[in-house]
């Protein structure tokens, strides 16, 4: 397999696709107040989400999404959608919802990825582990 993005990774990061604040970070809810003293940090520790949420958008905008996997996977991670609102605006069932859902997140981790998607992706991903 290609790079580093796998489903968990994806599904993490599209919230923040959707939110312009997301660059400055997500919110560390363990984090100790502003106000407190620092320790000083290893560089080689820190966070990579920055480059993960600009891979993400872009596979966003020009990965091999089709409109209903778009619309669902929307739905489902920037407003927080229900699968059977989904549905009802799809005028499909939930298990389709989720289907679209599953099924995008998969594409865009292939794609990220350099690999052609095809279904059963993530167990392809876990028997090469």
């Amino acid at each position: 397999m290609g790079g580093g993005y796998d489903r968990a990774t994806v599904e993490r990061t599209l919230p923040a696709v959707f939110d312009s604040d997301s660059a400055y970070g997500m919110k560390n809810d363990t984090a100790p107040d502003a106000d407190m003293p620092r320790a000083q940090t290893d560089k080689k520790k820190g966070s990579n989400f920055p480059a993960q949420l600009a891979d993400v958008r872009r596979a966003w905008e020009r990965g091999p999404l089709s409109l209903v996997e778009k619309q669902a996977m929307f739905m489902h991670y920037a407003l927080d959608a229900h699968d059977d609102v989904i549905a009802t605006f799809q005028k499909v069932t939930d298990r389709a919802v989720r289907y679209r859902i599953e099924r995008g997140v998969g594409k865009l981790a292939a794609h990220l990825n350099g690999d052609q998607y095809i279904d059963g992706y993530d167990q392809l991903e876990a028997e090469a582990a």
